[in-house]
């Protein structure tokens, strides 16, 4: 991880995003305190969801929705 002012960080942008999406993290300070970390995002894997894949995992107990006994106080 490299660490870069934020005054040198606008000169030189384009390169350190090269530098940052080559896999490099760069934090960006001012007045040596850091405020920015410049990181290259990774590509996201697409979830292939089919309906119905969760059938006879999930179920819902008869009484649900009934009122709970703890609770009959305050209805």
């Amino acid at each position: 991880m490299s660490s870069v002012d934020i005054i040198r960080f606008q000169e030189n942008i384009s390169k350190l995003m090269e530098v940052a999406m080559s896999g490099e993290e760069i934090v960006i300070t001012k007045n040596e305190t850091p405020v920015l970390k410049l990181t290259a995002v990774s590509p996201q894997k697409k979830i292939n969801r089919h309906a119905g894949t969760a059938k006879g995992l999930v179920w819902i107990s008869e009484d649900f929705d009934q009122p709970l006994d703890d609770f009959k106080d305050y209805m």
